[in-house]
């Protein structure tokens, strides 16, 4: 799997984007044999024998498992993990991450170069590199597609990706150059989407969001090529024979739906599948297995995101753009104003966000929920990054008192049935999760029995995947429990904060969180000249610190993840960064 691109971030519905997999596996002999023949004059000749190279077996199915569906495999309009994952084997990108280190390397780009300002990237592309239909691959399927992201015809919340972008020209067929309007330090980073097969659409954007190639895409470029998606059961790929570095070793490759992670656990330990994330919960169970002998292996691994609690600042009967659409375009255009929200009549209150922050055991929840894989946050900056981690921040107290306290000093106070009232407001909201990830429904059941407790009525909820983002980006939720994966190694998402980017409908700022001085901050640390990371740390810090008092998340934990596979499959090398990235070279022993 590829990981998910830097400010591409994916709405980590899963606990982990699940897989598994059949396939075959390499084997070289590694054997060098030396003859010593005497000649006359006592000279010896050394006769090296080459060994003979053995193939890798080919064929077999690779068959992973989640248990929520994708949505779309168009590059640049995903916003799950699920289509992420699939999407990652169909479309390769400009840059991606190392796998271990997570520095950004070429995958389409054979290498680039930055003009002395910093203004101008200029990318060299591979030229050996062809669509599964045997076009090309080009520069202009690069300005394709970033263009495709800038038009006001195309809803996607990938628009942080080009805010900087001032011009895109094509030099030659395989280089093309990048101007920025300013120094923007996170610019590689927004160019790890997949790229659209430009041939495939109208030149003008019109049919990018209802075409049929957004979910059954008849040209890619990844290792392996679309045959069909049954909604709620499976997605088939298959082989792709014009992969530019090789076919894959396996025919084809199966993302199976299960209900829950329980069912898929089930699947891989009956062999009906072959590799899978699983919870928390289970890893003693797989451990367990391996020290028995079961033929198993686990790999773990902090992923780059975060479990987080998002509170809708905004009324969810009447979700409205953060901006005033003076070009009635439906997208943000530069130079729109601010458009004050129709607040949440009760999380628009920022004493009730504060109050549940408070009130809601983020340790005992890593403890007893996540069994101690997960490491509680203060803000939305990983420990990871820790150039920019504020590691001085402390994560809100679990102090129920003081959150019953917030609580009466901002009017909410309890009536005779327990709950708390403020103008005729009760203090009910409905909490929701995405149905199957079991640690994610075990979480909002502790955090509606704390919260009833203290005067709320939570209604907590486990609701299918594809209507909870529906609900998501189209506002219309109270508070939602999901994560963020793929962050990448830079500290940068204006994208999910500023109002810019509160578009109903496709933008990441569901919450709908305005703040003028953050949004100021952020876009210096984003365009600093020079990039230098002290500098950018010490603004970085500031807006960790304003993310933490305004609280439009509870900021939960960043997860230990977990990825089993039968070690019938060979070749697996995951990294931290990148899970699958030589899925291509997996093969199974007989």
């Amino acid at each position: 799997m590829k990981s998910l691109p830097k400010f591409t971030l994916a709405l980590g519905l899963l606990a982990l984007a699940a897989f598994a997999i059949a396939a075959c596996t390499p084997q070289e002999v590694q054997v060098v044999q030396t003859a010593i023949v005497e000649v006359e004059r006592e000279v010896q000749v050394t006769v090296v024998v080459e060994p003979t190279s053995v193939p890798p077996q080919q064929g077999g199915t690779i068959i992973t498992s989640s248990f929520a569906d994708p949505t779309i495999f168009n590059p640049i309009l995903w916003n799950d993990s699920p289509s992420a994952t699939v999407s990652g084997l169909l479309f390769l990108s400009l840059v991606d991450q190392e796998p271990f280190t997570g520095e950004l390397v070429g995958e389409i780009a054979s290498g680039w170069e930055v003009s002395e300002d910093g203004l101008t990237y200029t990318f060299t592309l591979r030229d050996d590199i062809e669509w599964s239909d045997g076009t090309p691959l080009t520069a202009n399927d690069f300005k394709f597609s970033y263009d495709a992201i800038a038009s006001e015809l195309v809803e996607t919340a990938r628009k942080s990706n080009i805010e900087l972008v001032d011009n895109i020209e094509l030099i030659d067929d395989h280089t093309v150059a990048v101007t920025f309007s300013e120094v923007d330090c996170t610019a590689l980073g927004n160019f790890t989407l997949g790229m659209m097969p430009s041939h495939m659409y109208a030149a003008d954007f019109t049919d990018i969001m209802d075409s049929p190639e957004n979910t059954a895409p008849s040209v890619v470029s990844g290792q392996f090529a679309f045959q069909e998606w049954v909604p709620d059961d499976h997605v088939t790929l298959v082989r792709n024979d014009n992969f530019v570095d090789g076919a894959p070793n396996a025919d084809g490759w199966i993302y199976r739906i299960f209900a829950d992670e329980s069912a898929e656990l089930a699947a891989l330990l009956a062999g009906e599948t072959d590799v899978t994330g699983v919870g928390a919960q289970f890893v003693s169970t797989i451990e367990g297995r391996i020290a028995s002998g079961d033929p198993l292996d686990i790999f773990k691994f902090f992923d780059d995101g975060y479990n987080w609690i998002a509170m809708n600042q905004a009324n969810p009967d009447n979700p409205q753009n953060g901006f005033e659409d003076l070009n009635e375009d439906g997208a943000y255009t530069e130079g729109e104003p601010l458009l004050p929200q129709d607040p949440h009549p009760i999380l628009g209150d920022p004493a009730v966000r504060q109050a549940i922050s408070h009130a809601v055991d983020v340790q005992g929840i890593v403890n007893k929920v996540a069994f101690g894989q997960g490491a509680q946050i203060p803000s939305n900056v990983l420990p990871a990054i820790g150039w920019a981690f504020d590691n001085t921040l402390q994560p809100y107290e679990y102090d129920l008192e003081k959150a019953e306290a917030i609580l009466e000093e901002a009017g909410w106070v309890k009536g005779s049935d327990g709950v708390r009232r403020k103008d005729g407001q009760r203090l009910a909201l409905t909490l929701e999760t995405n149905a199957g990830n079991e640690t994610r429904e075990n979480i909002i059941v502790l955090v509606q029995d704390t919260l009833n407790g203290i005067g709320f009525d939570i209604t907590a909820q486990a609701v299918d995947f594809s209507s909870m983002i529906g609900e998501l980006l189209g506002q219309t939720f109270d508070m939602i429990l999901l994560g963020w994966t793929g962050k990448g190694s830079d500290p940068d998402d204006v994208g999910l904060w500023e109002y810019r980017f509160d578009t109903v409908g496709s933008g990441f700022n569901f919450t709908s969180y305005y703040n003028e001085e953050m949004e100021a901050i952020g876009q210096a640390a984003k365009t600093l000249p020079g990039c230098d990371p002290s500098e950018r740390a010490e603004m970085y810090a500031d807006t960790q610190r304003m993310l933490h008092d305004d609280a439009p998340y509870v900021f939960l934990y960043n997860p230990l993840a977990n990825v089993i596979w039968n070690t019938r499959v060979e070749g697996i090398d995951p990294g931290p960064w990148r899970l699958w990235y030589d899925v291509q070279d997996w093969t199974i022993s007989p």
